[in-house]
């Protein structure tokens, strides 16, 4: 499902491409703005478990040649629909590039991606007190959908 496409300068100035292990630094740099702090080595570890994995895909942007952005996708089946559907599971922006339509141009590759990679629909998770974010994921096109529930198993 992960799709590959021809990286290139989009028409705001914003290179869109798949991460690569080099882009450990910056992936967690970018997790941490989002509140989900990491070291380099497990952000190189979470781009290989992506990179190996064909129902996943982690795009960055950067802008000036300096990463800017990321979303990550996961594909999956949906019984109640009998079809796939794509999760956003990361969509971050640095704040500096912010305001600049990075976001929206990640969550259009976002979207190009699942429908290439048969999707039925995209859906994002975003936390309660993330209501910036909310008010632009509704000014993209995305409806408030459902509650999600979350209990952390612990050491597995």
């Amino acid at each position: 499902m992960s799709q590959a496409f021809s990286p290139g300068r989009h028409p705001l100035g914003t290179d869109l491409r798949n991460a690569v292990l080099a882009d450990a630094d910056d992936v967690a740099r970018l997790l941490a703005e989002l509140g989900y702090p990491c070291e380099i080595d497990e952000a190189a570890e979470r781009i290989n478990t992506i990179l190996a994995n064909d129902r996943q895909a982690l795009v960055v942007a950067r802008r000036n040649g300096a990463v800017c952005g990321l979303v990550a996708l996961d594909f999956m089946y949906y019984l109640p629909l009998g079809t796939t559907t794509c999760r956003v599971t990361a969509l971050v922006v640095t704040p500096t590039a912010q305001g600049l339509g990075i976001g929206r141009e990640l969550l259009k590759e976002a979207e190009r991606r699942a429908r290439a990679g048969g999707a039925a629909r995209i859906e994002l998770t975003s936390g309660s007190q993330r209501t910036e974010a909310h008010a632009f994921y509704r000014a993209c096109g995305y409806k408030d959908s459902s509650v999600r529930f979350v209990k952390p198993l612990g050491s597995a």
